[in-house]
């Protein structure tokens, strides 16, 4: 029959391997909840790099657009100079 020593001795070593079981299952959490930490951190960067992205495009695109009108007005320019250097060479050659 075992002692009651035993029986104590027995119940220390359970408790020391529940108490450190506890205390790697706390380490875990603890580095699952940093790394949770460092995503959300992560994300937000990612976030704010695509806000900042989608910006430059809509200025990028607003440009384009003012290049485009640009272009257009300029391409109407030169036909309208063009038919009137054309006008102005048929009425030269038919003098």
């Amino acid at each position: 029959m075992p002692s009651p020593f035993d029986r104590i001795d027995a119940a220390i070593a359970r408790l020391t391997a529940a108490l450190d079981a506890l205390e790697g299952a706390q380490a875990q959490r603890f580095e699952a909840e940093a790394a949770r930490i460092d995503y959300e951190e992560e994300l937000a960067i990612m976030r704010d790099d695509r806000n900042q992205l989608a910006q430059e495009l809509d200025t990028a695109l607003a440009a384009a657009g003012g290049l485009e009108k640009a272009r257009d007005e300029v391409l109407r320019r030169l036909a309208a100079a063009g038919a009137e250097v054309r006008a102005a060479l048929g009425e030269s050659e038919g003098r």
